[in-house]
């Protein structure tokens, strides 16, 4: 079961809001199906990133995928030991594993984004089920 506590997008990311600061990261299943995790090319402190357009990028040895932005604001924070250490993502892709810390513009971009039983469901139709 995924952490309730998050709120997710159906490409895979989470974010947990603390007040006007979101941390996003990506799911367990998106590292899963990756696999053999090679890169992460993630933005500055400072970068603005926009709901829905790619922030960052996340290279395996199958495919390179885009990070996708749940929610607009400014970053305030990287998590430049994933560079290093991508078993972080790989071992613990709810808490050590998080990729960026973004002040959000818009609160209510959160309203779009799906629960943990919803996000359950929508794998389990990916998956055919």
């Amino acid at each position: 079961m995924k952490p309730q506590d998050l709120r997710y997008s159906e490409t895979h990311e989470w974010v947990k809001a603390d007040g006007e600061v979101a941390i996003l990261g990506i799911t367990d299943y998106a590292v899963e199906h990756l696999s053999d995790l090679v890169f992460i090319e993630l933005p500055e402190v400072g970068d603005d990133v926009a709901e829905g357009d790619a922030f960052g990028t996340i290279e395996s040895v199958k495919a390179v995928s885009d990070l996708n932005s749940p929610v607009t604001g400014e970053v305030i924070e990287v998590n430049d030991a994933l560079a290093d250490e991508l078993d972080l993502l790989a071992n613990d892709p709810f808490g050590s594993g998080w990729l960026i810390k973004v002040k959000v513009s818009d609160p209510s971009e959160m309203d779009a984004l799906i629960s943990s039983t919803e996000y359950e469901v929508h794998l389990a139709k990916q998956e055919g089920g």
